[in-house]
């Protein structure tokens, strides 16, 4: 399972959404929606400025986070941008590699 941290900002008719319905619907319909790919919500905030609601959830695959980006943003609804997270185990194993790289221009 990978956790995302998810931004997302309401839209034209997304905001008119959320005011009729509400911020707990909100809230119970992308619960419902990572449910359906076996995710879970971790957390889910609404918050004021640049960014309209914030959070994270946990999904089993990549395909999994892929597919309710592509979905929820097809809506028109609501533009979502999801960012991978993190162990700092995970940045241990990674500094263990040694990858091949050459730098432009070298």
């Amino acid at each position: 399972m990978t956790k995302y941290l998810f931004e997302a900002n309401y839209v034209g008719d997304g905001i008119k959404g959320l005011m009729r319905e509400g911020g707990t619907k909100r809230r119970e319909a992308l619960t419902e929606a990572l449910r359906s790919v076996g995710g879970t919500m971790e957390c889910f905030y609404y918050a004021f400025g640049d960014v309209d609601v914030l959070g994270v959830f946990e999904v089993p695959a990549q395909t999994d986070a892929a597919a309710l980006s592509l979905m929820i943003n097809s809506s028109g609804s609501v533009d979502v941008r999801l960012k991978p997270l993190m162990t700092p185990e995970d940045i241990d194993e990674a500094a263990k590699k040694t990858p091949s790289y050459r730098a432009p221009g070298q």
